[in-house]
């Protein structure tokens, strides 16, 4: 795809955790690219998905949730959600319509009054939502933000996605495209694989154990069957999270990897043998290896 008639650009998707962000940008792509959690801040890293729309590419960049930062790694993520949003050609701002103003929405808010770049803000999960809350919402934030566009969508049904995209499209710049027609995000398949077995640790681990555990990708075999054998550590600060991650018999660990295995397969396109297994690492947050292996800078 060449010549003036294509488009390209980068879209920053910010907002608080669990805002919607994720399945937001898996809807305009077409395709899973990015984990989904009912749990808040289950995006870790900068991660793109790359959705087509006529002869528009839109280089959706999926962040972090901002949120107040704690430790080493929240800083980190928060610090990835805007120097996205600084190195975009629009900010696409997605509110949880249901929760309305949280300390964690205006902080975003805060962050947006003084921006450089167009704005879109998408009100999401309007299925949730009276129709009163939504209007109030809506004039309370263009009224801070004096944002270009303003939609409101549900990214879990599709509704008003379409017309998302087609703005989204309308408002890259012109020029070529970054990316082959047929790639969907700019993730390798090893990430990709470590996030998927995260996703599985989401679901099926409860309070803040998920928060305190990361992927690492030990080996990755693609053999000459056609099958890729995968052998991950599960990184965690604890025995006694390593005794929770395992289960009884070894049954809770067992049923992540069969889920995960699920997935990557899925993704791959390929029968895949994947191999788990648990590691007590108190420090695993510092370290410097890791953080550049899911995309994200060292936060001093």
């Amino acid at each position: 795809m060449t010549g003036e008639q294509t488009r390209a650009g980068f879209a920053a998707v910010i907002g608080a955790p669990n805002a919607g962000k994720s399945t937001l940008v898996n809807a305009l792509v077409g395709q899973k690219v990015a984990i989904v959690s009912a749990k808040a801040q289950t995006t870790r890293a900068r991660l793109m998905g790359i959705a087509i729309a006529g002869e528009a590419q839109i280089l959706l960049v999926d962040t972090p949730g901002i949120f107040t930062p704690k430790r080493r790694l929240d800083r980190a993520m928060v610090q990835a959600a805007w120097s996205g949003s600084e190195d975009a050609d629009l900010t696409l701002l997605v509110v949880d319509s249901n929760a309305g103003i949280t300390r964690e929405v205006e902080r975003a808010v805060a962050g947006l009054e003084t921006r450089q770049h167009p704005l879109f803000i998408a009100l999401n999960k309007v299925d949730l939502v009276k129709k009163e809350k939504l209007l109030g919402l809506s004039a309370m934030l263009t009224e801070r933000l004096d944002p270009d566009r303003l939609f409101m969508i549900s990214a879990a049904t599709g509704d008003g996605v379409a017309d998302l995209k087609a703005a989204l499209a309308e408002a890259v710049p012109e020029g070529p495209w970054l990316y082959p027609e047929d790639q969907v995000s700019d993730a390798t398949d090893r990430m990709i694989a470590a996030e998927l077995t995260r996703e599985q640790i989401y679901e099926q681990l409860h309070q803040e154990l998920p928060y305190a555990t990361a992927i690492e990708t030990e080996t990755w075999e693609d053999r000459p069957d056609g099958s890729t054998a995968i052998r991950q550590q599960i990184l965690v600060g604890r025995d006694s999270q390593k005794a929770i991650v395992i289960g009884k018999g070894g049954k809770r660990l067992r049923e992540i990897g069969e889920r995960a295995r699920a997935e990557i397969a899925a993704h791959l396109g390929r029968k895949v043998h994947l191999f788990l297994h648990v590691k007590v690492n108190p420090r695993w947050d510092e370290d410097r290896g890791l953080y550049r292996d899911i995309g994200l800078e060292w936060a001093d």
